[in-house]
């Protein structure tokens, strides 16, 4: 990772409007998308255990952020996936996991151990023996990063309501390891 970048815990309430930003350069968001994360991400935010790190240049902007919280199977990502994971005989990961709901990086500041050292620090000292996500179902850095990490598929082809594409939902032990 650059020496210029920080991770430090974010207050994303505050900081919303800056990590969409990011959200919607990597992932390609429109605006209207953007308004509709915005109230999802202030929602997540009140759960208890949510947790948020940030990636902030030496002039406070951020170019990479982090958050997650104690999973439920009462939330409603946990309903979407529950009987994907069920028809693997894979429910039991909904409970006692932590899930990894964001993880953005600017994509000029990707590749550079940013994405890595987010995921680790915010794992770290959780309660949660494992860690939960989902990401998009195709081979892409992202997914290749978590397998690095020790995250595998628990399901696959998994649908949500109007997103585009399927997504994968993956597992791993906790703690993550710092290091490839």
């Amino acid at each position: 990772m650059t020496d210029d970048v920080v991770i430090a815990p974010l207050d994303l309430a505050a900081r919303v409007d800056d990590a969409l930003r990011v959200q919607a350069h990597a992932f390609g968001l429109s605006e209207d998308e953007v308004a509709v994360r915005r109230q999802i991400v202030l929602r997540h935010l009140t759960y208890p255990g949510a947790r948020a790190f940030g990636a902030t240049t030496p002039d406070d902007r951020l170019v990479g952020f982090v958050y997650g919280m104690p999973n439920s199977r009462g939330h409603w990502w946990s309903t979407v996936v529950e009987p994907y994971l069920r028809s693997q005989n894979l429910d039991g990961w909904l409970d006692d996991s932590f899930v990894i709901t964001e993880l953005h990086v600017h994509p000029g500041h990707q590749n550079r151990g940013i994405g890595r050292a987010l995921i680790t620090t915010i794992t770290e000292g959780v309660p949660e023996p494992r860690s939960i996500l989902s990401a998009i179902d195709v081979e892409s850095p992202a997914r290749g990063l978590y397998r690095s990490l020790g995250y595998a598929d628990l399901a696959r082809r998994v649908l949500f309501p109007s997103a585009a594409k399927p997504y994968a939902v993956m597992g791993a032990p906790l703690p993550l390891p710092k290091r490839s």
